[in-house]
């Protein structure tokens, strides 16, 4: 099978990582591999933020936490080391299906490399909140910008599922 359509078929989320941190390598592959996802009229609305710092990591794991109600103690992002943020700049009308797109690069970059990864939600919130917005004005990014998704990143300290069955229905020919 075609490499590409094999990545495309294997990944799957995962939700049990290990601590250790992935190569620079890997991480700077993973990062362009983004940067190269399609973007409405080439606009490429959409900024990558590589948090590897693990104290910044744990706030924002944190603030995850706290949006998404759950018990303190519990991590959002199930211990992965990197979090690749996905945000896109509002002014482009394409910024969402932009993001989109680089998520998924993200991800089937990383399951290529060998690094699992997982699509985790809330960054809408996340950088709605003063706490997000601070976290891009230190970076120096101005404008109106919609959190996308978190990608988290690290090695699997479990072997992944097998995929379940494709639903009934899903393409129709004409």
């Amino acid at each position: 099978m075609n490499e590409t359509l094999k990545v495309l078929e294997t990944r799957r989320s995962c939700r049990d990582f290990k601590p250790d941190m992935i190569r620079d390598d890997e991480l700077k592959a993973i990062i362009k591999a983004g940067t190269y996802a399609p973007s409405g009229k080439n606009m490429q609305s959409a900024v990558i933020i590589a948090v590897t710092d693990k104290k910044l990591r744990d706030e924002i794991a944190e603030e995850n936490r706290k949006i998404g109600g759950w018990k303190e103690g519990f991590d959002p992002f199930y211990g992965a080391p990197v979090i690749l943020i996905v945000v896109a700049d509002k002014s482009s009308p394409n910024h969402v299906y932009d993001g989109t797109l680089v998520m998924g690069n993200l991800m089937n970059a990383a399951e290529s490399l060998g690094v699992a990864s997982i699509w985790i939600n809330r960054a809408k919130e996340e950088f709605e909140s003063d706490f997000g917005k601070n976290i891009l004005k230190r970076l120096g990014i101005e404008g109106e910008y919609e959190g996308i998704g978190h990608c988290a990143l690290g090695y699997a300290a479990s072997p992944a599922k097998e995929a379940s069955s494709r639903k009934e229905n899903y393409v129709y020919y004409i």
